[in-house]
């Protein structure tokens, strides 16, 4: 389980991150794709000793899909401040259980709690709770087939779990997401049915803005692969 490379220059290395897999490293002691940057830097240019690969921006561990690392410090510092301005555009694709039409723009109070046991849970509130967070997310349906649907979303915001909080608040949890209401997992179990496939950035060093896609993988199964092909478009290439 390792991530593909979609684009590669002195400043960015964008990959696709596989379900399943950790953003970076924590107590389990698994692989996670920024460990595996430096080593595949490391490799790819034979350099010695440490090799800088910097994160500015998460994926949660069963969620796929686009991510960029910076190679170089002054990478790291301009892409990190332009997710905190929020200018960078993410948009997914989510499997979900159910017959989901139309379109619509979402909005929550999400609460986020942390239990030593059962990790990070999310959970919808009233406005006004203490602690709790906007949350705005955009939701269209590319595709209904038997009792799941194919939805693509837009954040406004970037919560902790919020597609999957939101998604699972319309009464359509995503496909393998057994934290926040499906039936049964997804494949291995390692993965949910939710993708990051665009991710647009203003490249830190020639100031243009780029889009680079991913398409989720086999595991979703053939059923949505003529709704998806139309949706998600090759990435620039390495």
């Amino acid at each position: 389980m390792t991530p593909d490379v979609l684009y590669l220059d002195n400043h960015l290395l964008v990959v696709a991150k596989p379900a399943g897999m950790l953003s970076q490293a924590d107590d389990t002691g698994d692989l996670d794709v920024v460990t595996w940057a430096k080593d595949f830097l490391r490799r790819e240019f034979d350099k010695p000793g440490n090799v800088f690969a910097g994160l500015v921006h998460r994926l949660d561990r069963p969620v796929g899909g686009a991510m960029v690392i910076a190679r170089t410090s002054k990478a790291a510092s301009r892409l990190a401040e332009q997710f905190r301005q929020r200018t960078p555009e993410k948009r997914y694709l989510a499997m979900v259980e159910g017959r989901l039409d139309g379109s619509g723009r979402e909005t929550d109070w999400l609460l986020k709690t942390r239990d030593p046991k059962r990790g990070t849970r999310v959970k919808r509130v009233r406005q006004g709770t203490d602690g709790a967070k906007r949350a705005v997310m955009t939701w269209t349906s590319r595709s209904v087939l038997g009792t799941r649907s194919l939805v693509e979303v837009g954040l406004e915001t970037g919560r902790a779990h919020q597609i999957r909080v939101q998604l699972s608040g319309l009464g359509h949890p995503i496909v393998g997401d057994l934290r926040y209401g499906a039936e049964a997992p997804l494949g291995d179990g390692r993965g949910i049915a939710l993708h990051a496939t665009h991710l647009t950035i203003e490249h830190p060093t020639k100031r243009d803005r780029r889009t680079f896609t991913s398409a989720p993988p086999r595991v979703w199964g053939g059923a949505f692969d003529p709704a998806i092909r139309e949706i998600v478009r090759p990435s620039q290439s390495r």
